[in-house]
């Protein structure tokens, strides 16, 4: 589905579909610049886990967000629907959507964080053999969305039966929007559905899993027409019939491009539910234990291959938000007030050591579920601050561990790019990032929605290059390690990967 026509006016619409809330930004055509945000809900997304290690969400919930979030933009910013051009979605990745031929949904979405298949995906990985999906997928099969979607068959046959297609959240969003079923290449390879050797749909790991790839949806690209918004669209979103949905990416490719970040050597990072540093290569770089993980870009193209190299740690801001949450009093304290207590405790907070992952299975452990850990807090010595510092610093070097596998990929950095947003807002963790990792950090205006709106406007032929694309984004700061204080960061780190590599091999 090409985009034939430049569409016109005076507004990019972007939505960012988080597991946590929706995004909605408007950005000013000619000068680049954000006109207004909206946000909802208010409080956090809730996950439904029925059991141990499952997440889910209710798609119905993401388009009802979506909903409220574009009505609250035209509102408050008095925004007339016509002057919008183009539409983009960014997007929570690896989640299942399945609906019927009434393209209703069969089930919640088993979302991103949701580890009861990395079982099936391990098997496909040992039973297809390593080199095999290495090769073709770059990637086990792992918790991904193929193996979801595996799980769903095996243990909900009869929901299987009466699935039309399958897809990812943001798909979900188009769908709703457009009345069209359609997927991107970046989309089919975060599901483990994209074979890198053949260049086109994963069919062989589609028939170990038994799978019909009638399931699977048109593929466009992430800079494409993915079709117009319908009246019915329309009305619910209030915007006007016919607006084209010109962008669709998943969160952490997207949040790569919002922040410019396209070709080899270029690195983004963000700190939200879960932390991301995503790497860009022209090669078909691959962990031979899978524990980061190979998507195709958002620019890729047949002639001048992109990919990107994906470091997750579930544990990050989740944890923060856990402690904010369990912490102190009735009335809960804002994430700047625990900035500035956790940066009351000195560098390696006396000893106390913390392991951020108690959100579920990690990729970086080859799927492992460790769990959240406290260590060596002694009960006369430490107060809330030190454990606040405890957290951040271990979200911190949870990141650098992974570094060191990129590393090992031959992947090299000087400098990390990153939204000033999440748990980046905090000064504590921004040093400890720097210091720990030995890279330069820059901060920049943007973050998943507005990129979102960016990709519309590239998509739909509003910019026609990059250097226009980017026109209004703007560096904030920019801080580099600090060679007195690294010394002390290193010997944290390693103090905190000895606790790890004991919780690994007990």
């Amino acid at each position: 589905m090409t985009n034939s026509s430049v569409a016109s006016g005076n507004y990019l619409l972007g939505f960012d579909v988080g597991s946590s809330s929706v995004k909605a930004a408007l950005l000013d055509t000619e000068t680049g610049k954000i006109i207004g945000s909206a946000v909802s809900p208010a409080q956090e997304m809730e996950m439904i886990a029925h059991k141990p290690g499952w997440a889910e969400q209710a798609p119905e919930d993401w388009w009802k967000y979506v909903t409220i979030t574009s009505k609250t933009l035209i509102k408050e910013y008095s925004i007339d629907p016509a002057d919008i051009a183009a539409i983009g979605i960014s997007y929570q990745m690896h989640g299942l959507v399945a609906v019927d031929e009434n393209r209703q949904v069969v089930r919640p979405s088993i979302i991103w964080c949701d580890s009861r298949a990395a079982e099936i995906g391990s098997n496909a990985f040992e039973q297809l053999g390593s080199k095999y999906c290495l090769t073709r997928y770059l990637n086990s099969p792992g918790n991904f969305t193929a193996s979801k979607l595996k799980w769903v068959k095996e243990n909900e046959p009869e929901l299987y039966k009466i699935i039309y297609k399958v897809m990812l959240p943001g798909d979900y969003i188009s769908m709703k929007m457009t009345g069209e079923i359609g997927t991107t290449v970046s989309g089919l390879s975060e599901g483990i559905l994209w074979d890198y050797e053949q260049q086109g749909l994963a069919d062989s790991l589609l028939e170990f899993y038994g799978i019909d790839e009638r399931l699977i949806p048109n593929t466009y690209l992430s800079f494409d027409m993915h079709g117009k918004l319908t009246p019915e669209a329309a009305e619910e979103i209030g915007l006007k019939q016919g607006i084209q949905v010109s962008y669709k990416a998943g969160d952490q490719p997207n949040n790569a491009f919002s922040l410019n970040v396209l070709e080899p050597g270029e690195a983004a990072a963000t700190a939200g539910t879960s932390g991301v540093i995503y790497g860009v290569t022209g090669d078909n770089a691959f962990d031979p234990k899978s524990r980061v993980n190979t998507f195709v870009h958002v620019n890729h193209n047949s002639g001048k291959p992109r990919n990107g190299v994906l470091l997750c740690v579930n544990g990050t801001g989740i944890m923060n938000s856990w402690l904010r949450k369990t912490l102190g009093t009735e009335k809960k304290p804002d994430y700047d007030q625990l900035n500035k207590l956790a940066s009351k405790a000195p560098i390696g907070a006396d000893g106390v050591t913390i392991l951020p992952f108690g959100n579920g299975a990690e990729r970086i452990f080859e799927n492992r579920d460790l769990g959240a850990s406290v260590k060596k807090l002694n009960f006369n010595r430490h107060e809330t601050a030190h454990l606040l510092r405890a957290a951040q610093e271990g979200i911190v070097f949870a990141l650098n561990y992974g570094f060191e596998i990129m590393g090992a990929m031959n992947m090299q950095f000087n400098t990390v790019k990153a939204g000033h947003t999440n748990m980046f807002l905090s000064p504590l963790f921004r040093e400890a990032f720097v210091n720990t990792t030995g890279l330069t950090l820059e901060m920049y205006n943007t973050d998943g929605a507005l990129g979102a709106a960016r990709g519309a406007g590239y998509g739909a032929g509003v910019y026609t290059t990059y250097e226009e694309t980017f026109s209004g984004l703007e560096l904030i700061d920019r801080i580099e390690p600090d060679s007195v204080i690294r010394a002390a960061y290193q010997e944290s780190y390693q103090n905190w990967y000895t606790l790890l590599q004991f919780e690994l091999n007990n």
